[in-house]
């Protein structure tokens, strides 16, 4: 979600500023390993209280209502997923948000919602863990070994990188948030700068999605 289809980056800083001087850490510190984890694990790290799902669904929710104004859409964002919606195509959101971070910021940018979301909460173990993907790819309906191959995950972290491979599809890596060296070396199938380069076509004639993936940065 952040940094593939939102950069919410500055809104996500105020928010762990905020949160970094009730704890009395450091955000700085937090913000380095803070993007692609999910915020109960690294609410752990500094307060066991503060980590449970009451909480961070709470900090979380109020993200997009505080600070709404500073995130923008990722390029190429709004078209795409308006023409996957357009088309009622097989797609997911996979987030290490929480469903209120992730529902309130589809609200506030009033970007297209799809039928099955795979959020924080639904899992044990975040992003490098592929349970996420494989819980998606479930959701899909596309369980085959076969499908998996086919399925396409668009990322923007090395965590999300390689949990995408690690379920066994293939990687879109979005240079928007890490360097192209750093989704290389997580796996990536393709390295874009944005959505911009992926175009949605259309269905086939098997219901499967067809794409266009132009402007590659690593084919």
């Amino acid at each position: 979600m952040d940094g593939t289809i939102v950069d919410s980056t500055e809104a996500i800083s105020k928010h762990w500023h905020k949160i970094g001087k009730e704890l009395g850490v450091d955000p700085s510190v937090i913000l380095l390993t803070s993007h692609g984890r999910r915020s109960i694990e690294t609410l752990a790290l500094y307060d066991q209280n503060k980590a449970n799902w009451d909480y961070v669904s709470h900090i979380e929710g109020l993200i997009p209502k505080e600070y709404g104004g500073d995130a923008v859409e990722i390029p190429g964002a709004r078209s795409l997923l308006a023409a996957l919606d357009h088309a009622n195509a097989p797609w997911a959101i996979v987030t290490s948000g929480t469903r209120a971070l992730l529902t309130g910021w589809l609200d506030v940018m009033n970007l297209s919602h799809p039928n099955n979301l795979v959020v924080a909460e639904d899992v044990s173990a975040g992003k490098p863990a592929p349970d996420c993907y494989r819980l998606g790819v479930e959701k899909l309906g596309l369980i085959t070994e076969k499908a998996q191959a086919e399925i396409l995950v668009i990322e923007d972290s090395p965590a999300g990188v390689l949990a995408g491979k690690a379920a066994g599809c293939q990687v879109i890596g979005l240079a928007t948030t890490h360097t192209i060296d750093e989704l290389r070396a997580s796996g990536a199938d393709w390295i874009v700068q944005d959505l911009r380069s992926v175009v949605f076509l259309g269905l086939g004639v098997d219901g499967m999605i067809q794409l266009e993936v132009s402007d590659a940065l690593q084919p």
